[in-house]
């Protein structure tokens, strides 16, 4: 029979230290990695904040009882709810940078800029939304063709 070779015990424990050690070397190869990251933080954060804010219109928390949920028209409610939903998904897939989380992130810019756009009614038509809604794609574009130019194939 043959013999197992036995494994060093000190070069499992070097791998182990260097593995686990939070001293790493931070290079400008990945800068606009980062700075997509940190964005796409941000606008997790402020997705969080719109989701509340649709949850807080269902549930009553704000507007009077005149402005009430169930007192508005079938297309506020089923837009309310459905911003209410996918703004706090994305707000999860923003937050752990996943590809997943952008596309639904941009599912709901695109969204509030076209019911903005072509059905005025049931939020107002504010072209302020709109403005915002394609800064933020505009942005969000830029930095993922930046980042994506230092990652060549």
């Amino acid at each position: 029979m043959s013999e197992i070779p036995s494994r060093d015990p000190s070069r499992d424990n070097a791998m182990s230290v260097a593995a686990i050690s939070s001293e790493r070397i931070e290079t400008d190869e990945n800068v606009w990695t980062r700075r997509l990251v940190l964005f796409l933080r941000i606008m997790a954060v402020i997705s969080v904040m719109k989701g509340l804010y649709h949850w807080a219109e269902v549930t009553g928390f704000i507007g009077s009882e005149e402005d009430a949920f169930e007192n508005q028209p079938m297309a506020w409610q089923t837009s309310t709810v459905y911003f209410a939903v996918i703004e706090m998904v994305a707000e999860v897939g923003l937050w752990l940078a996943t590809p997943w989380g952008a596309v639904v992130w941009l599912t709901t810019v695109v969204s509030m800029a076209v019911i903005e756009l072509m059905f005025p009614a049931i939020y107002g038509g504010n072209l302020t939304v709109v403005v915002l809604e394609s800064l933020m794609l505009g942005a969000y574009l830029a930095l993922a063709w930046m980042a994506a130019r230092e990652r060549p194939p």
